[in-house]
């Protein structure tokens, strides 16, 4: 990365784009299926029903007619599990470190804006890039998720960077949605 960029910021989404979460994703909730004694998904029934948030994921891996108190239930079980093993086969793809560590040294602030639960982001970012994100944020409550702006804007806002010079970096069309609805330009 020689000479100069017009971004001050590059916000990333994380799963998919920056690590390979899906086997922690998918082991961990066929365990908390099982715990809610609902059927297993396999890997690839997975990686279809992420991209949303936690939530929307285990709506759509639970069975058609599972009630809202069975999807709480199954959400706080799985949350349980996940925060246990969320690191368990989780890795970063190669050449990620490298490659934020050439943006941050070109000058440009590095963030992370995930559908994961917040403490998750958190913790994997702090794992896995420890010093490489200026910030790191998942979905919390009273903040939209994406493809709402919401959290992108939050992020742009604390680093100072505006629309023209923050560019979003994602995997999905979530991720193509988000930087449309934020206004900046998509990776």
């Amino acid at each position: 990365m020689e000479g100069k960029t017009r971004y001050a910021l590059a916000v990333f989404d994380m799963d998919g784009t920056i690590l390979d979460t899906l086997d922690d994703l998918n082991d961990a909730l066929n365990r908390a299926l099982a715990a809610e004694g609902m059927p297993a998904r396999n890997r690839e029934e997975t990686r279809a029903f992420v991209g949303n948030g936690m939530g929307m994921l285990l709506r759509r891996a639970a069975p058609q007619g599972t009630t809202d108190e069975e999807l709480s239930s199954l959400y706080d079980t799985f949350c349980r599990i996940y925060a246990d093993h969320l690191g368990d086969r989780t890795r970063p793809y190669d050449g990620v470190k490298d490659t934020l560590a050439a943006i941050r040294a070109n000058g440009l602030r590095t963030a992370v804006v995930s559908n994961k639960a917040d403490f998750a982001v958190k913790e994997l970012a702090e794992r896995y890039f420890d010093g490489l994100f200026d910030i790191a944020v998942g979905e919390r409550a009273g903040v939209s998720r994406k493809p709402a702006p919401d959290s992108v804007f939050a992020v742009m806002d604390a680093l100072g960077a505006g629309k023209e010079n923050t560019v979003y970096i994602g995997d999905s069309d979530v991720d193509v949605e988000t930087a449309k609805a934020a206004g900046v330009d998509f990776i």
